[in-house]
């Protein structure tokens, strides 16, 4: 079996969650840009636009910090300083406004935390317990934003771009350390989607409350995410294996009963 290295397989999940980013930056800006490609005037027009677009995102992330995810688009527009119609000049809803500020987001803040903080120091179980501290960490500190680039926000029907991308992130991973072992892949899609989503409903229930420190909030995230990475590896990513041989539940010990 060949020789897995931690810190490439922390690379793959940065490297495609900056790629998932780029396609859905490239999903919201690429129409608009074809529909005037051999035009100069409009092509300079365009570039204009998605300028101010980013200088409008910029400035929507600064007021969901301020205000809060749940903002309205006339509360968003006069914490920046220009009127609603000027959002919706450049901007078909909010929910293109949240993409445009999850793209933002991750490029900014999110995805340069993950890469200073990955080493070649870090084994297996480390890099899975710092890429949640990372996550959880950042939550903590921007809430607001969270929300709001997750579609929980009130008046918001998008998806949720963030849990998106992380989820393709964390697929691709997977698929990459079983490939390796040469174990079976099939099931990437769904283990990822499970883990990605357990992470995000529990960070969801924590904020309303913060009823534990994020220390243990992280620690107790990274014993149900490792436990199910070491069962998956265990038996090669073969759910019938898995099926035919669960792994055993350790005997109950005699002071408990």
């Amino acid at each position: 079996m060949p020789a897995l290295n931690p810190l490439s397989t922390a690379s793959v999940a940065v490297n495609a969650a900056r790629t998932l980013t780029r396609e859905l930056e490239q999903r919201i800006l690429t129409p608009a840009v074809e529909a005037v490609a051999g035009d100069g005037r409009k092509q300079r027009w365009e570039h204009h636009k998605q300028a101010r677009r980013t200088e409008l995102t910029t400035g929507t992330l600064n007021a969901i910090r301020a205000l809060g995810p749940n903002a309205g688009m006339d509360e968003i527009a006069a914490h920046i300083g220009v009127s609603k119609t000027v959002l919706y000049r450049y901007f078909t809803d909010k929910n293109d406004l949240a993409a445009a500020v999850t793209v933002t987001y991750m490029e900014s803040t999110l995805l340069p935390l993950l890469t200073d903080v990955l080493t070649d120091d870090l084994a297996d179980y480390d890099l899975v317990r710092t890429v949640i501290g990372v996550y959880v960490d950042t939550v903590s500190a921007d809430p607001n934003v969270y929300v709001f680039t997750t579609g929980r926000s009130s008046g918001s029907n998008s998806a949720a771009y963030t849990e998106r991308i992380f989820t393709g992130a964390v697929r691709s991973t997977i698929e990459q350390r079983l490939d390796a072992r040469g174990a079976q892949t099939d099931g990437a899609k769904t283990w990822a989607a499970a883990i990605v989503g357990a992470i995000i409903r529990a960070v969801d229930a924590w904020l309303v409350t913060r009823e534990q420190p994020t220390k243990q909030l992280v620690d107790e995230l990274t014993m149900l995410v490792w436990s199910a990475l070491v069962g998956i590896v265990t038996r090669n990513g073969d759910p019938e294996a898995f099926a035919a041989d669960p792994l055993p539940m350790p005997p109950m010990r005699d002071d408990a009963l």
